[in-house]
């Protein structure tokens, strides 16, 4: 049964769940909403057919599944079962209900000091249990995580890697999200738990109401972040300085999950527990938001961190709702290339063009010697746009030659 992103209609089954509804769909596959036999309510990823047929992503897929299981407690969605070699693999995961913090944001806006602090915490706290595990998670972005009844749950290890790997260290396949990219990552440099430690820092700002490296293009925000330092005129000030130091162009001078913790929630101030929305009955509908806790007495206007938005945010919002999940990214000191499902963009030192995929007719690409790409963008209007990248090794080059197709394939 042909069940990826693609396929018409809903799949009846997949594995042994019956599939409800779709959560969402992005690059690397789709999200359904499923039941197990016994009544629980599951989240089933399933990759896109293209993607399948590749053998590289099905290594990819395995590291996926074996990094989400190696991360346990209340940090993330646990996996419940998956099956890498089906015709199209899919992982299942244990359905969280509530909101993407994204949703909660644009839903509540912006956060006081006291929910950021509470909030920066609770993920230094998933950092320090993803990075205990030797991974990496590489996308941490307001749209991988839910704002759980219990406290937010980081989501989505797609592209997350085992620290001892070696050939998982591409960076050329959806290795992150400009904006929330650490200079290191942008510039295709080896990735550490400190690459993490800046997106939990860019998420911030974005709770904040801000946004770390502005608006624009792709190439724009990861040309500021390498360059330029963070905007955090939105960022209470006291915590400026800390967001400062995540947000260190050097990943050595960015603090560690565990010390974050410190900062974010010191000793000395007053533990407050969190008050847990109850979970819904398994025969409630599954789309069903429980309702917020009572306010404390203490202070009657408070809104809980935790707490589900009180406007119409979409619950369980499958993180990568679109394609902008996947994209090929090379970078080179004397240019770079992009792609991704809004088109294509190359920069160098002439200058950055972008075109759209209605624009483009072919896109060609060549090794031009043992560390050169050559890459042709070919439009309708006759005109060619060209650049060549010189990788930093011959690995990095035969990594590119292997990753480009695969996304040329998804977005042509």
């Amino acid at each position: 049964m042909g069940y990826g992103a693609d396929g018409r209609g809903l799949p009846e089954r997949i594995g042994g769940y019956a599939v409800e509804r779709e959560l969402g769909a992005g690059g690397m596959g789709t999200v359904y909403l499923g039941r197990s036999r016994g009544g629980r309510a599951v989240a089933v990823k399933v990759a896109r057919p293209e993607l399948a047929a590749d053998p590289h992503f099905r290594e990819r897929f395995r590291a996926e599944v074996a990094a989400a299981r190696s991360v346990g407690g209340f940090h993330t969605a646990p996996v419940v079962d998956a099956d890498p070699d089906a015709a199209a693999p899919w992982l299942a995961t244990a359905y969280v209900p509530g909101p993407t913090l994204a949703a909660l944001l644009e839903a509540e806006g912006p956060m006081d000091e006291a929910r950021l602090r509470q909030l920066g915490a609770a993920l230094a706290e998933a950092l320090a249990a993803i990075h205990g595990c030797g991974l990496v998670h590489r996308d941490l972005k307001p749209g991988n995580i839910i704002m759980a009844g219990d406290g937010p749950r980081v989501l989505d290890f797609g592209i997350a890697r085992a620290l001892e790997s070696t050939r998982l260290t591409a960076t050329g396949t959806a290795f992150g999200t400009p904006g929330f990219l650490a200079p290191e990552q942008a510039q295709g440099l080896e990735v550490s738990g400190a690459t993490d430690v800046f997106a939990l820092g860019a998420v911030l700002v974005a709770a904040a109401g801000g946004s770390a490296f502005g608006v624009g293009t792709p190439m724009g925000l990861m040309y500021r972040s390498v360059h330029e330092p963070p905007d955090l005129t939105a960022v209470p000030d006291g915590l400026r300085p800390v967001l400062a130091s995540c947000l260190a162009k050097e990943p050595g001078q960015r603090p560690t999950p565990e010390g974050l913790l410190d900062l974010f929630v010191p000793g000395t101030m007053a533990y407050s527990p969190t008050v847990a929305l109850p979970a819904p009955p398994s025969w409630s509908p599954s789309d069903v938001v429980p309702p917020p806790p009572p306010p404390s007495p203490s202070s009657p206007d408070a809104v809980p961190l935790h707490q589900a938005p009180t406007r119409s945010a979409p619950v369980n919002e499958a993180p990568g709702n679109n394609d902008t999940d996947l994209a090929f990214v090379a970078m080179a000191t004397e240019g770079s290339l992009l792609v991704d499902a809004s088109g294509v963009a190359l920069s160098s030192a002439a200058g950055e063009a972008q075109f759209a995929w209605a624009e483009i007719s072919a896109v060609e690409y060549v090794a031009e010697g043992p560390k050169h790409l050559g890459v042709t963008v070919r439009l309708h209007d006759g005109s060619t746009h060209r650049c060549l990248l010189t990788a930093r090794r011959r690995a990095r080059l035969q990594e590119w030659l292997e990753d480009l197709p695969l996304i040329l394939e998804c977005f042509t």
